[in-house]
């Protein structure tokens, strides 16, 4: 459908655009929308990978018009875009926008948002395809697609003979994307899918992380399998552990109600985390189809040590943030945060040690770790290799050899390096560690995106590759119940134990000493 305005031009060399569709976002006025939805859908459209018959219809609780709403959301679009606007194609995709103000709980709501996407879908063509991505809290997830359902807009192809949906379109696809947190434990998750299961498919449900929306963690399976001189030693034999960091030097700021019940466990570890534990550490997958790609994903989680009580207390550890300096800024205790208890249990830190049980990884601890307030933003995943004989070297100034290391440097300087030695110039045999390192941006240009890009993109066109499948989501909450069941058991009594500014509590050091070698 053109409306004499500019459109966008497809680089040939792109993926062509995604087919119809219509894109019903709920809690369209929220933080995630205007900060990343929305400038990842002017990103598409910018880029040409947008159908011509592409709609947004926003669904929130706020007393707005559509015009209203389309003003909001171009003001908002201009203010979080990291790319330069064109106007002609902002307010082209502005004019695609509708909006629907109602309660979630509101039978009402959903008559009439279907009353719009009827009106959409014959204005715009989407061809019935419907895109519901779920920007709310997770205490709503089961609530709408309830709602969804009973109102008959979770439905795929034509209405039934004889129903009260007849005078409605044929419905052509319909998808919905669920952001984490799903589920707070291995028995809520559990709820949550046979809730979803309920009314959807396993194939319409879209649980989303968008750090597979980041290059560099798609990168991991094209250096792996791809390269032909490092899959043969990415194993046991080769590989003495591996340690995967997600730090954030910023504390929870205004996100404390959310965070005092969620914790740095809950939060990171299910989702990113074992994301990328699961990355490096699956077998090469038979083909790029989705499911092939997450049955050896899935593989990788069930294959995790199970952690008893007394493993916990040796290789799971917690930790609370107090007050300290990072650069010039000076952190105030966690527990003096808005909106977070004065007397808080919830972890802002938490590192583990894991085995996985298989042949490839028989033996090879994985180290991970994630929390606030630390030292520096970085997400990193290294490879350590066993270190090579020293016998060759005694009688000379050698004194030790240093392992081998791969990085994989996710944020903020993405790209990977390899650490090896070297001989220093000079008479002697002495050694030194260098650096082959590969950047993203100095090889192929900075990225603006946001990371939801690729993974909305992927799911207009029907790709689940780089969604999480119930089953992953069920392994994950089961490697971590045992450590929610010791810590809710068992309550800290040293928080706050590790100063802003630093690598976490003294534990945490202890447990990464076997791995580290910096």
């Amino acid at each position: 459908m053109t409306d004499g305005q500019a459109v966008p031009q497809v680089d040939a060399n792109s993926p062509a655009p995604a087919g119809p569709c219509l894109f019903v976002v709920f809690g369209a006025t929220g933080d995630l929308t205007k900060r990343k939805l929305m400038p990842s859908l002017y990103n598409l459209a910018q880029g040409g990978h947008l159908s011509e018959n592409f709609a947004v219809i926003g669904v929130a609780f706020d007393e707005l018009s559509t015009d209203e709403f389309r003003r909001r959301m171009t003001e908002e679009d201009v203010q979080y875009q990291s790319n330069k606007i064109d106007p002609a194609v902002l307010e082209r995709f502005a004019s695609r926008m509708h909006y629907v103000k109602g309660d979630f709980h509101d039978p009402d709501l959903y008559r009439r948002l279907g009353e719009t996407i009827s009106q959409v879908d014959h204005e715009c063509q989407t061809g019935g395809n419907c895109l519901f991505y779920l920007a709310i809290s997770p205490t709503l997830f089961g609530e709408v697609v309830r709602q969804l359902g009973a109102a008959g807009l979770t439905r795929e192809g034509a209405p039934p003979a004889g129903s009260a949906a007849t005078d409605m379109p044929a419905h052509g696809w319909r998808r919905v994307i669920v952001e984490k947190p799903f589920g707070r434990d291995l028995e809520s998750a559990a709820a949550l899918n046979r809730e979803l299961g309920s009314v959807l498919d396993e194939s319409q449900i879209y649980r989303i992380d968008h750090y597979l929306g980041k290059e560099t963690v798609q990168n991991i399976l094209v250096f792996r399998f791809a390269n032909g001189i490092f899959e043969p030693i990415w194993n046991h034999r080769y590989i003495d552990h591996v340690r995967i960091t997600v730090a954030e030097s910023l504390g929870v700021e205004e996100r404390g109600g959310y965070y005092d019940h969620s914790g740095a466990l809950r939060d990171m570890i299910p989702n990113h985390l074992f994301q990328l534990v699961a990355m490096v550490g699956m077998e090469s997958p038979i083909s790029f189809d989705a499911d092939a790609v997450r049955d050896e994903k899935a593989k990788v989680l069930r294959a995790i040590h199970p952690l008893a009580p007394e493993d916990v207390l040796q290789n799971a550890v917690r930790g609370q943030y107090g007050a300290g300096k990072i650069g010039d800024r000076q952190i105030i205790p966690y527990r003096s945060a808005p909106q977070v208890a004065p007397d808080s249990h919830t972890e802002t830190f938490v590192a583990l040690r894991l085995m996985i049980d298989n042949w490839r990884w028989a033996g090879v601890p994985f180290y991970l770790r994630t929390g606030k307030c630390l030292p520096e933003r970085v997400t990193e995943v290294v490879i350590q290799f066993k270190r090579a004989p020293f016998s060759l070297f005694r009688g000379t100034p050698v004194e030790h050899l240093a392992a081998n290391q791969l990085v994989l440097r996710i944020q903020p300087d993405e790209g990977i390096s390899l650490r090896f030695a070297a001989k220093l110039p000079g008479l002697e045999v002495r050694t030194g560690g260098v650096n082959m390192d590969f950047s993203y941006e100095d090889y192929f240009g900075g990225t603006t995106m946001t990371g939801y890009e690729t993974l909305i993109y992927d799911c207009m066109i029907g790709d689940a590759t780089l969604f999480q499948r119930d089953d992953f989501v069920m392994a994950g909450w089961s490697v971590v119940q045992p450590v929610i069941d010791v810590w809710q058991s068992l309550p800290p009594r040293d928080f706050p134990n590790y100063t802003a500014g630093t690598w976490g509590p003294p534990a945490a050091e202890k447990l990464w000493a076997a791995g580290r070698n910096f």
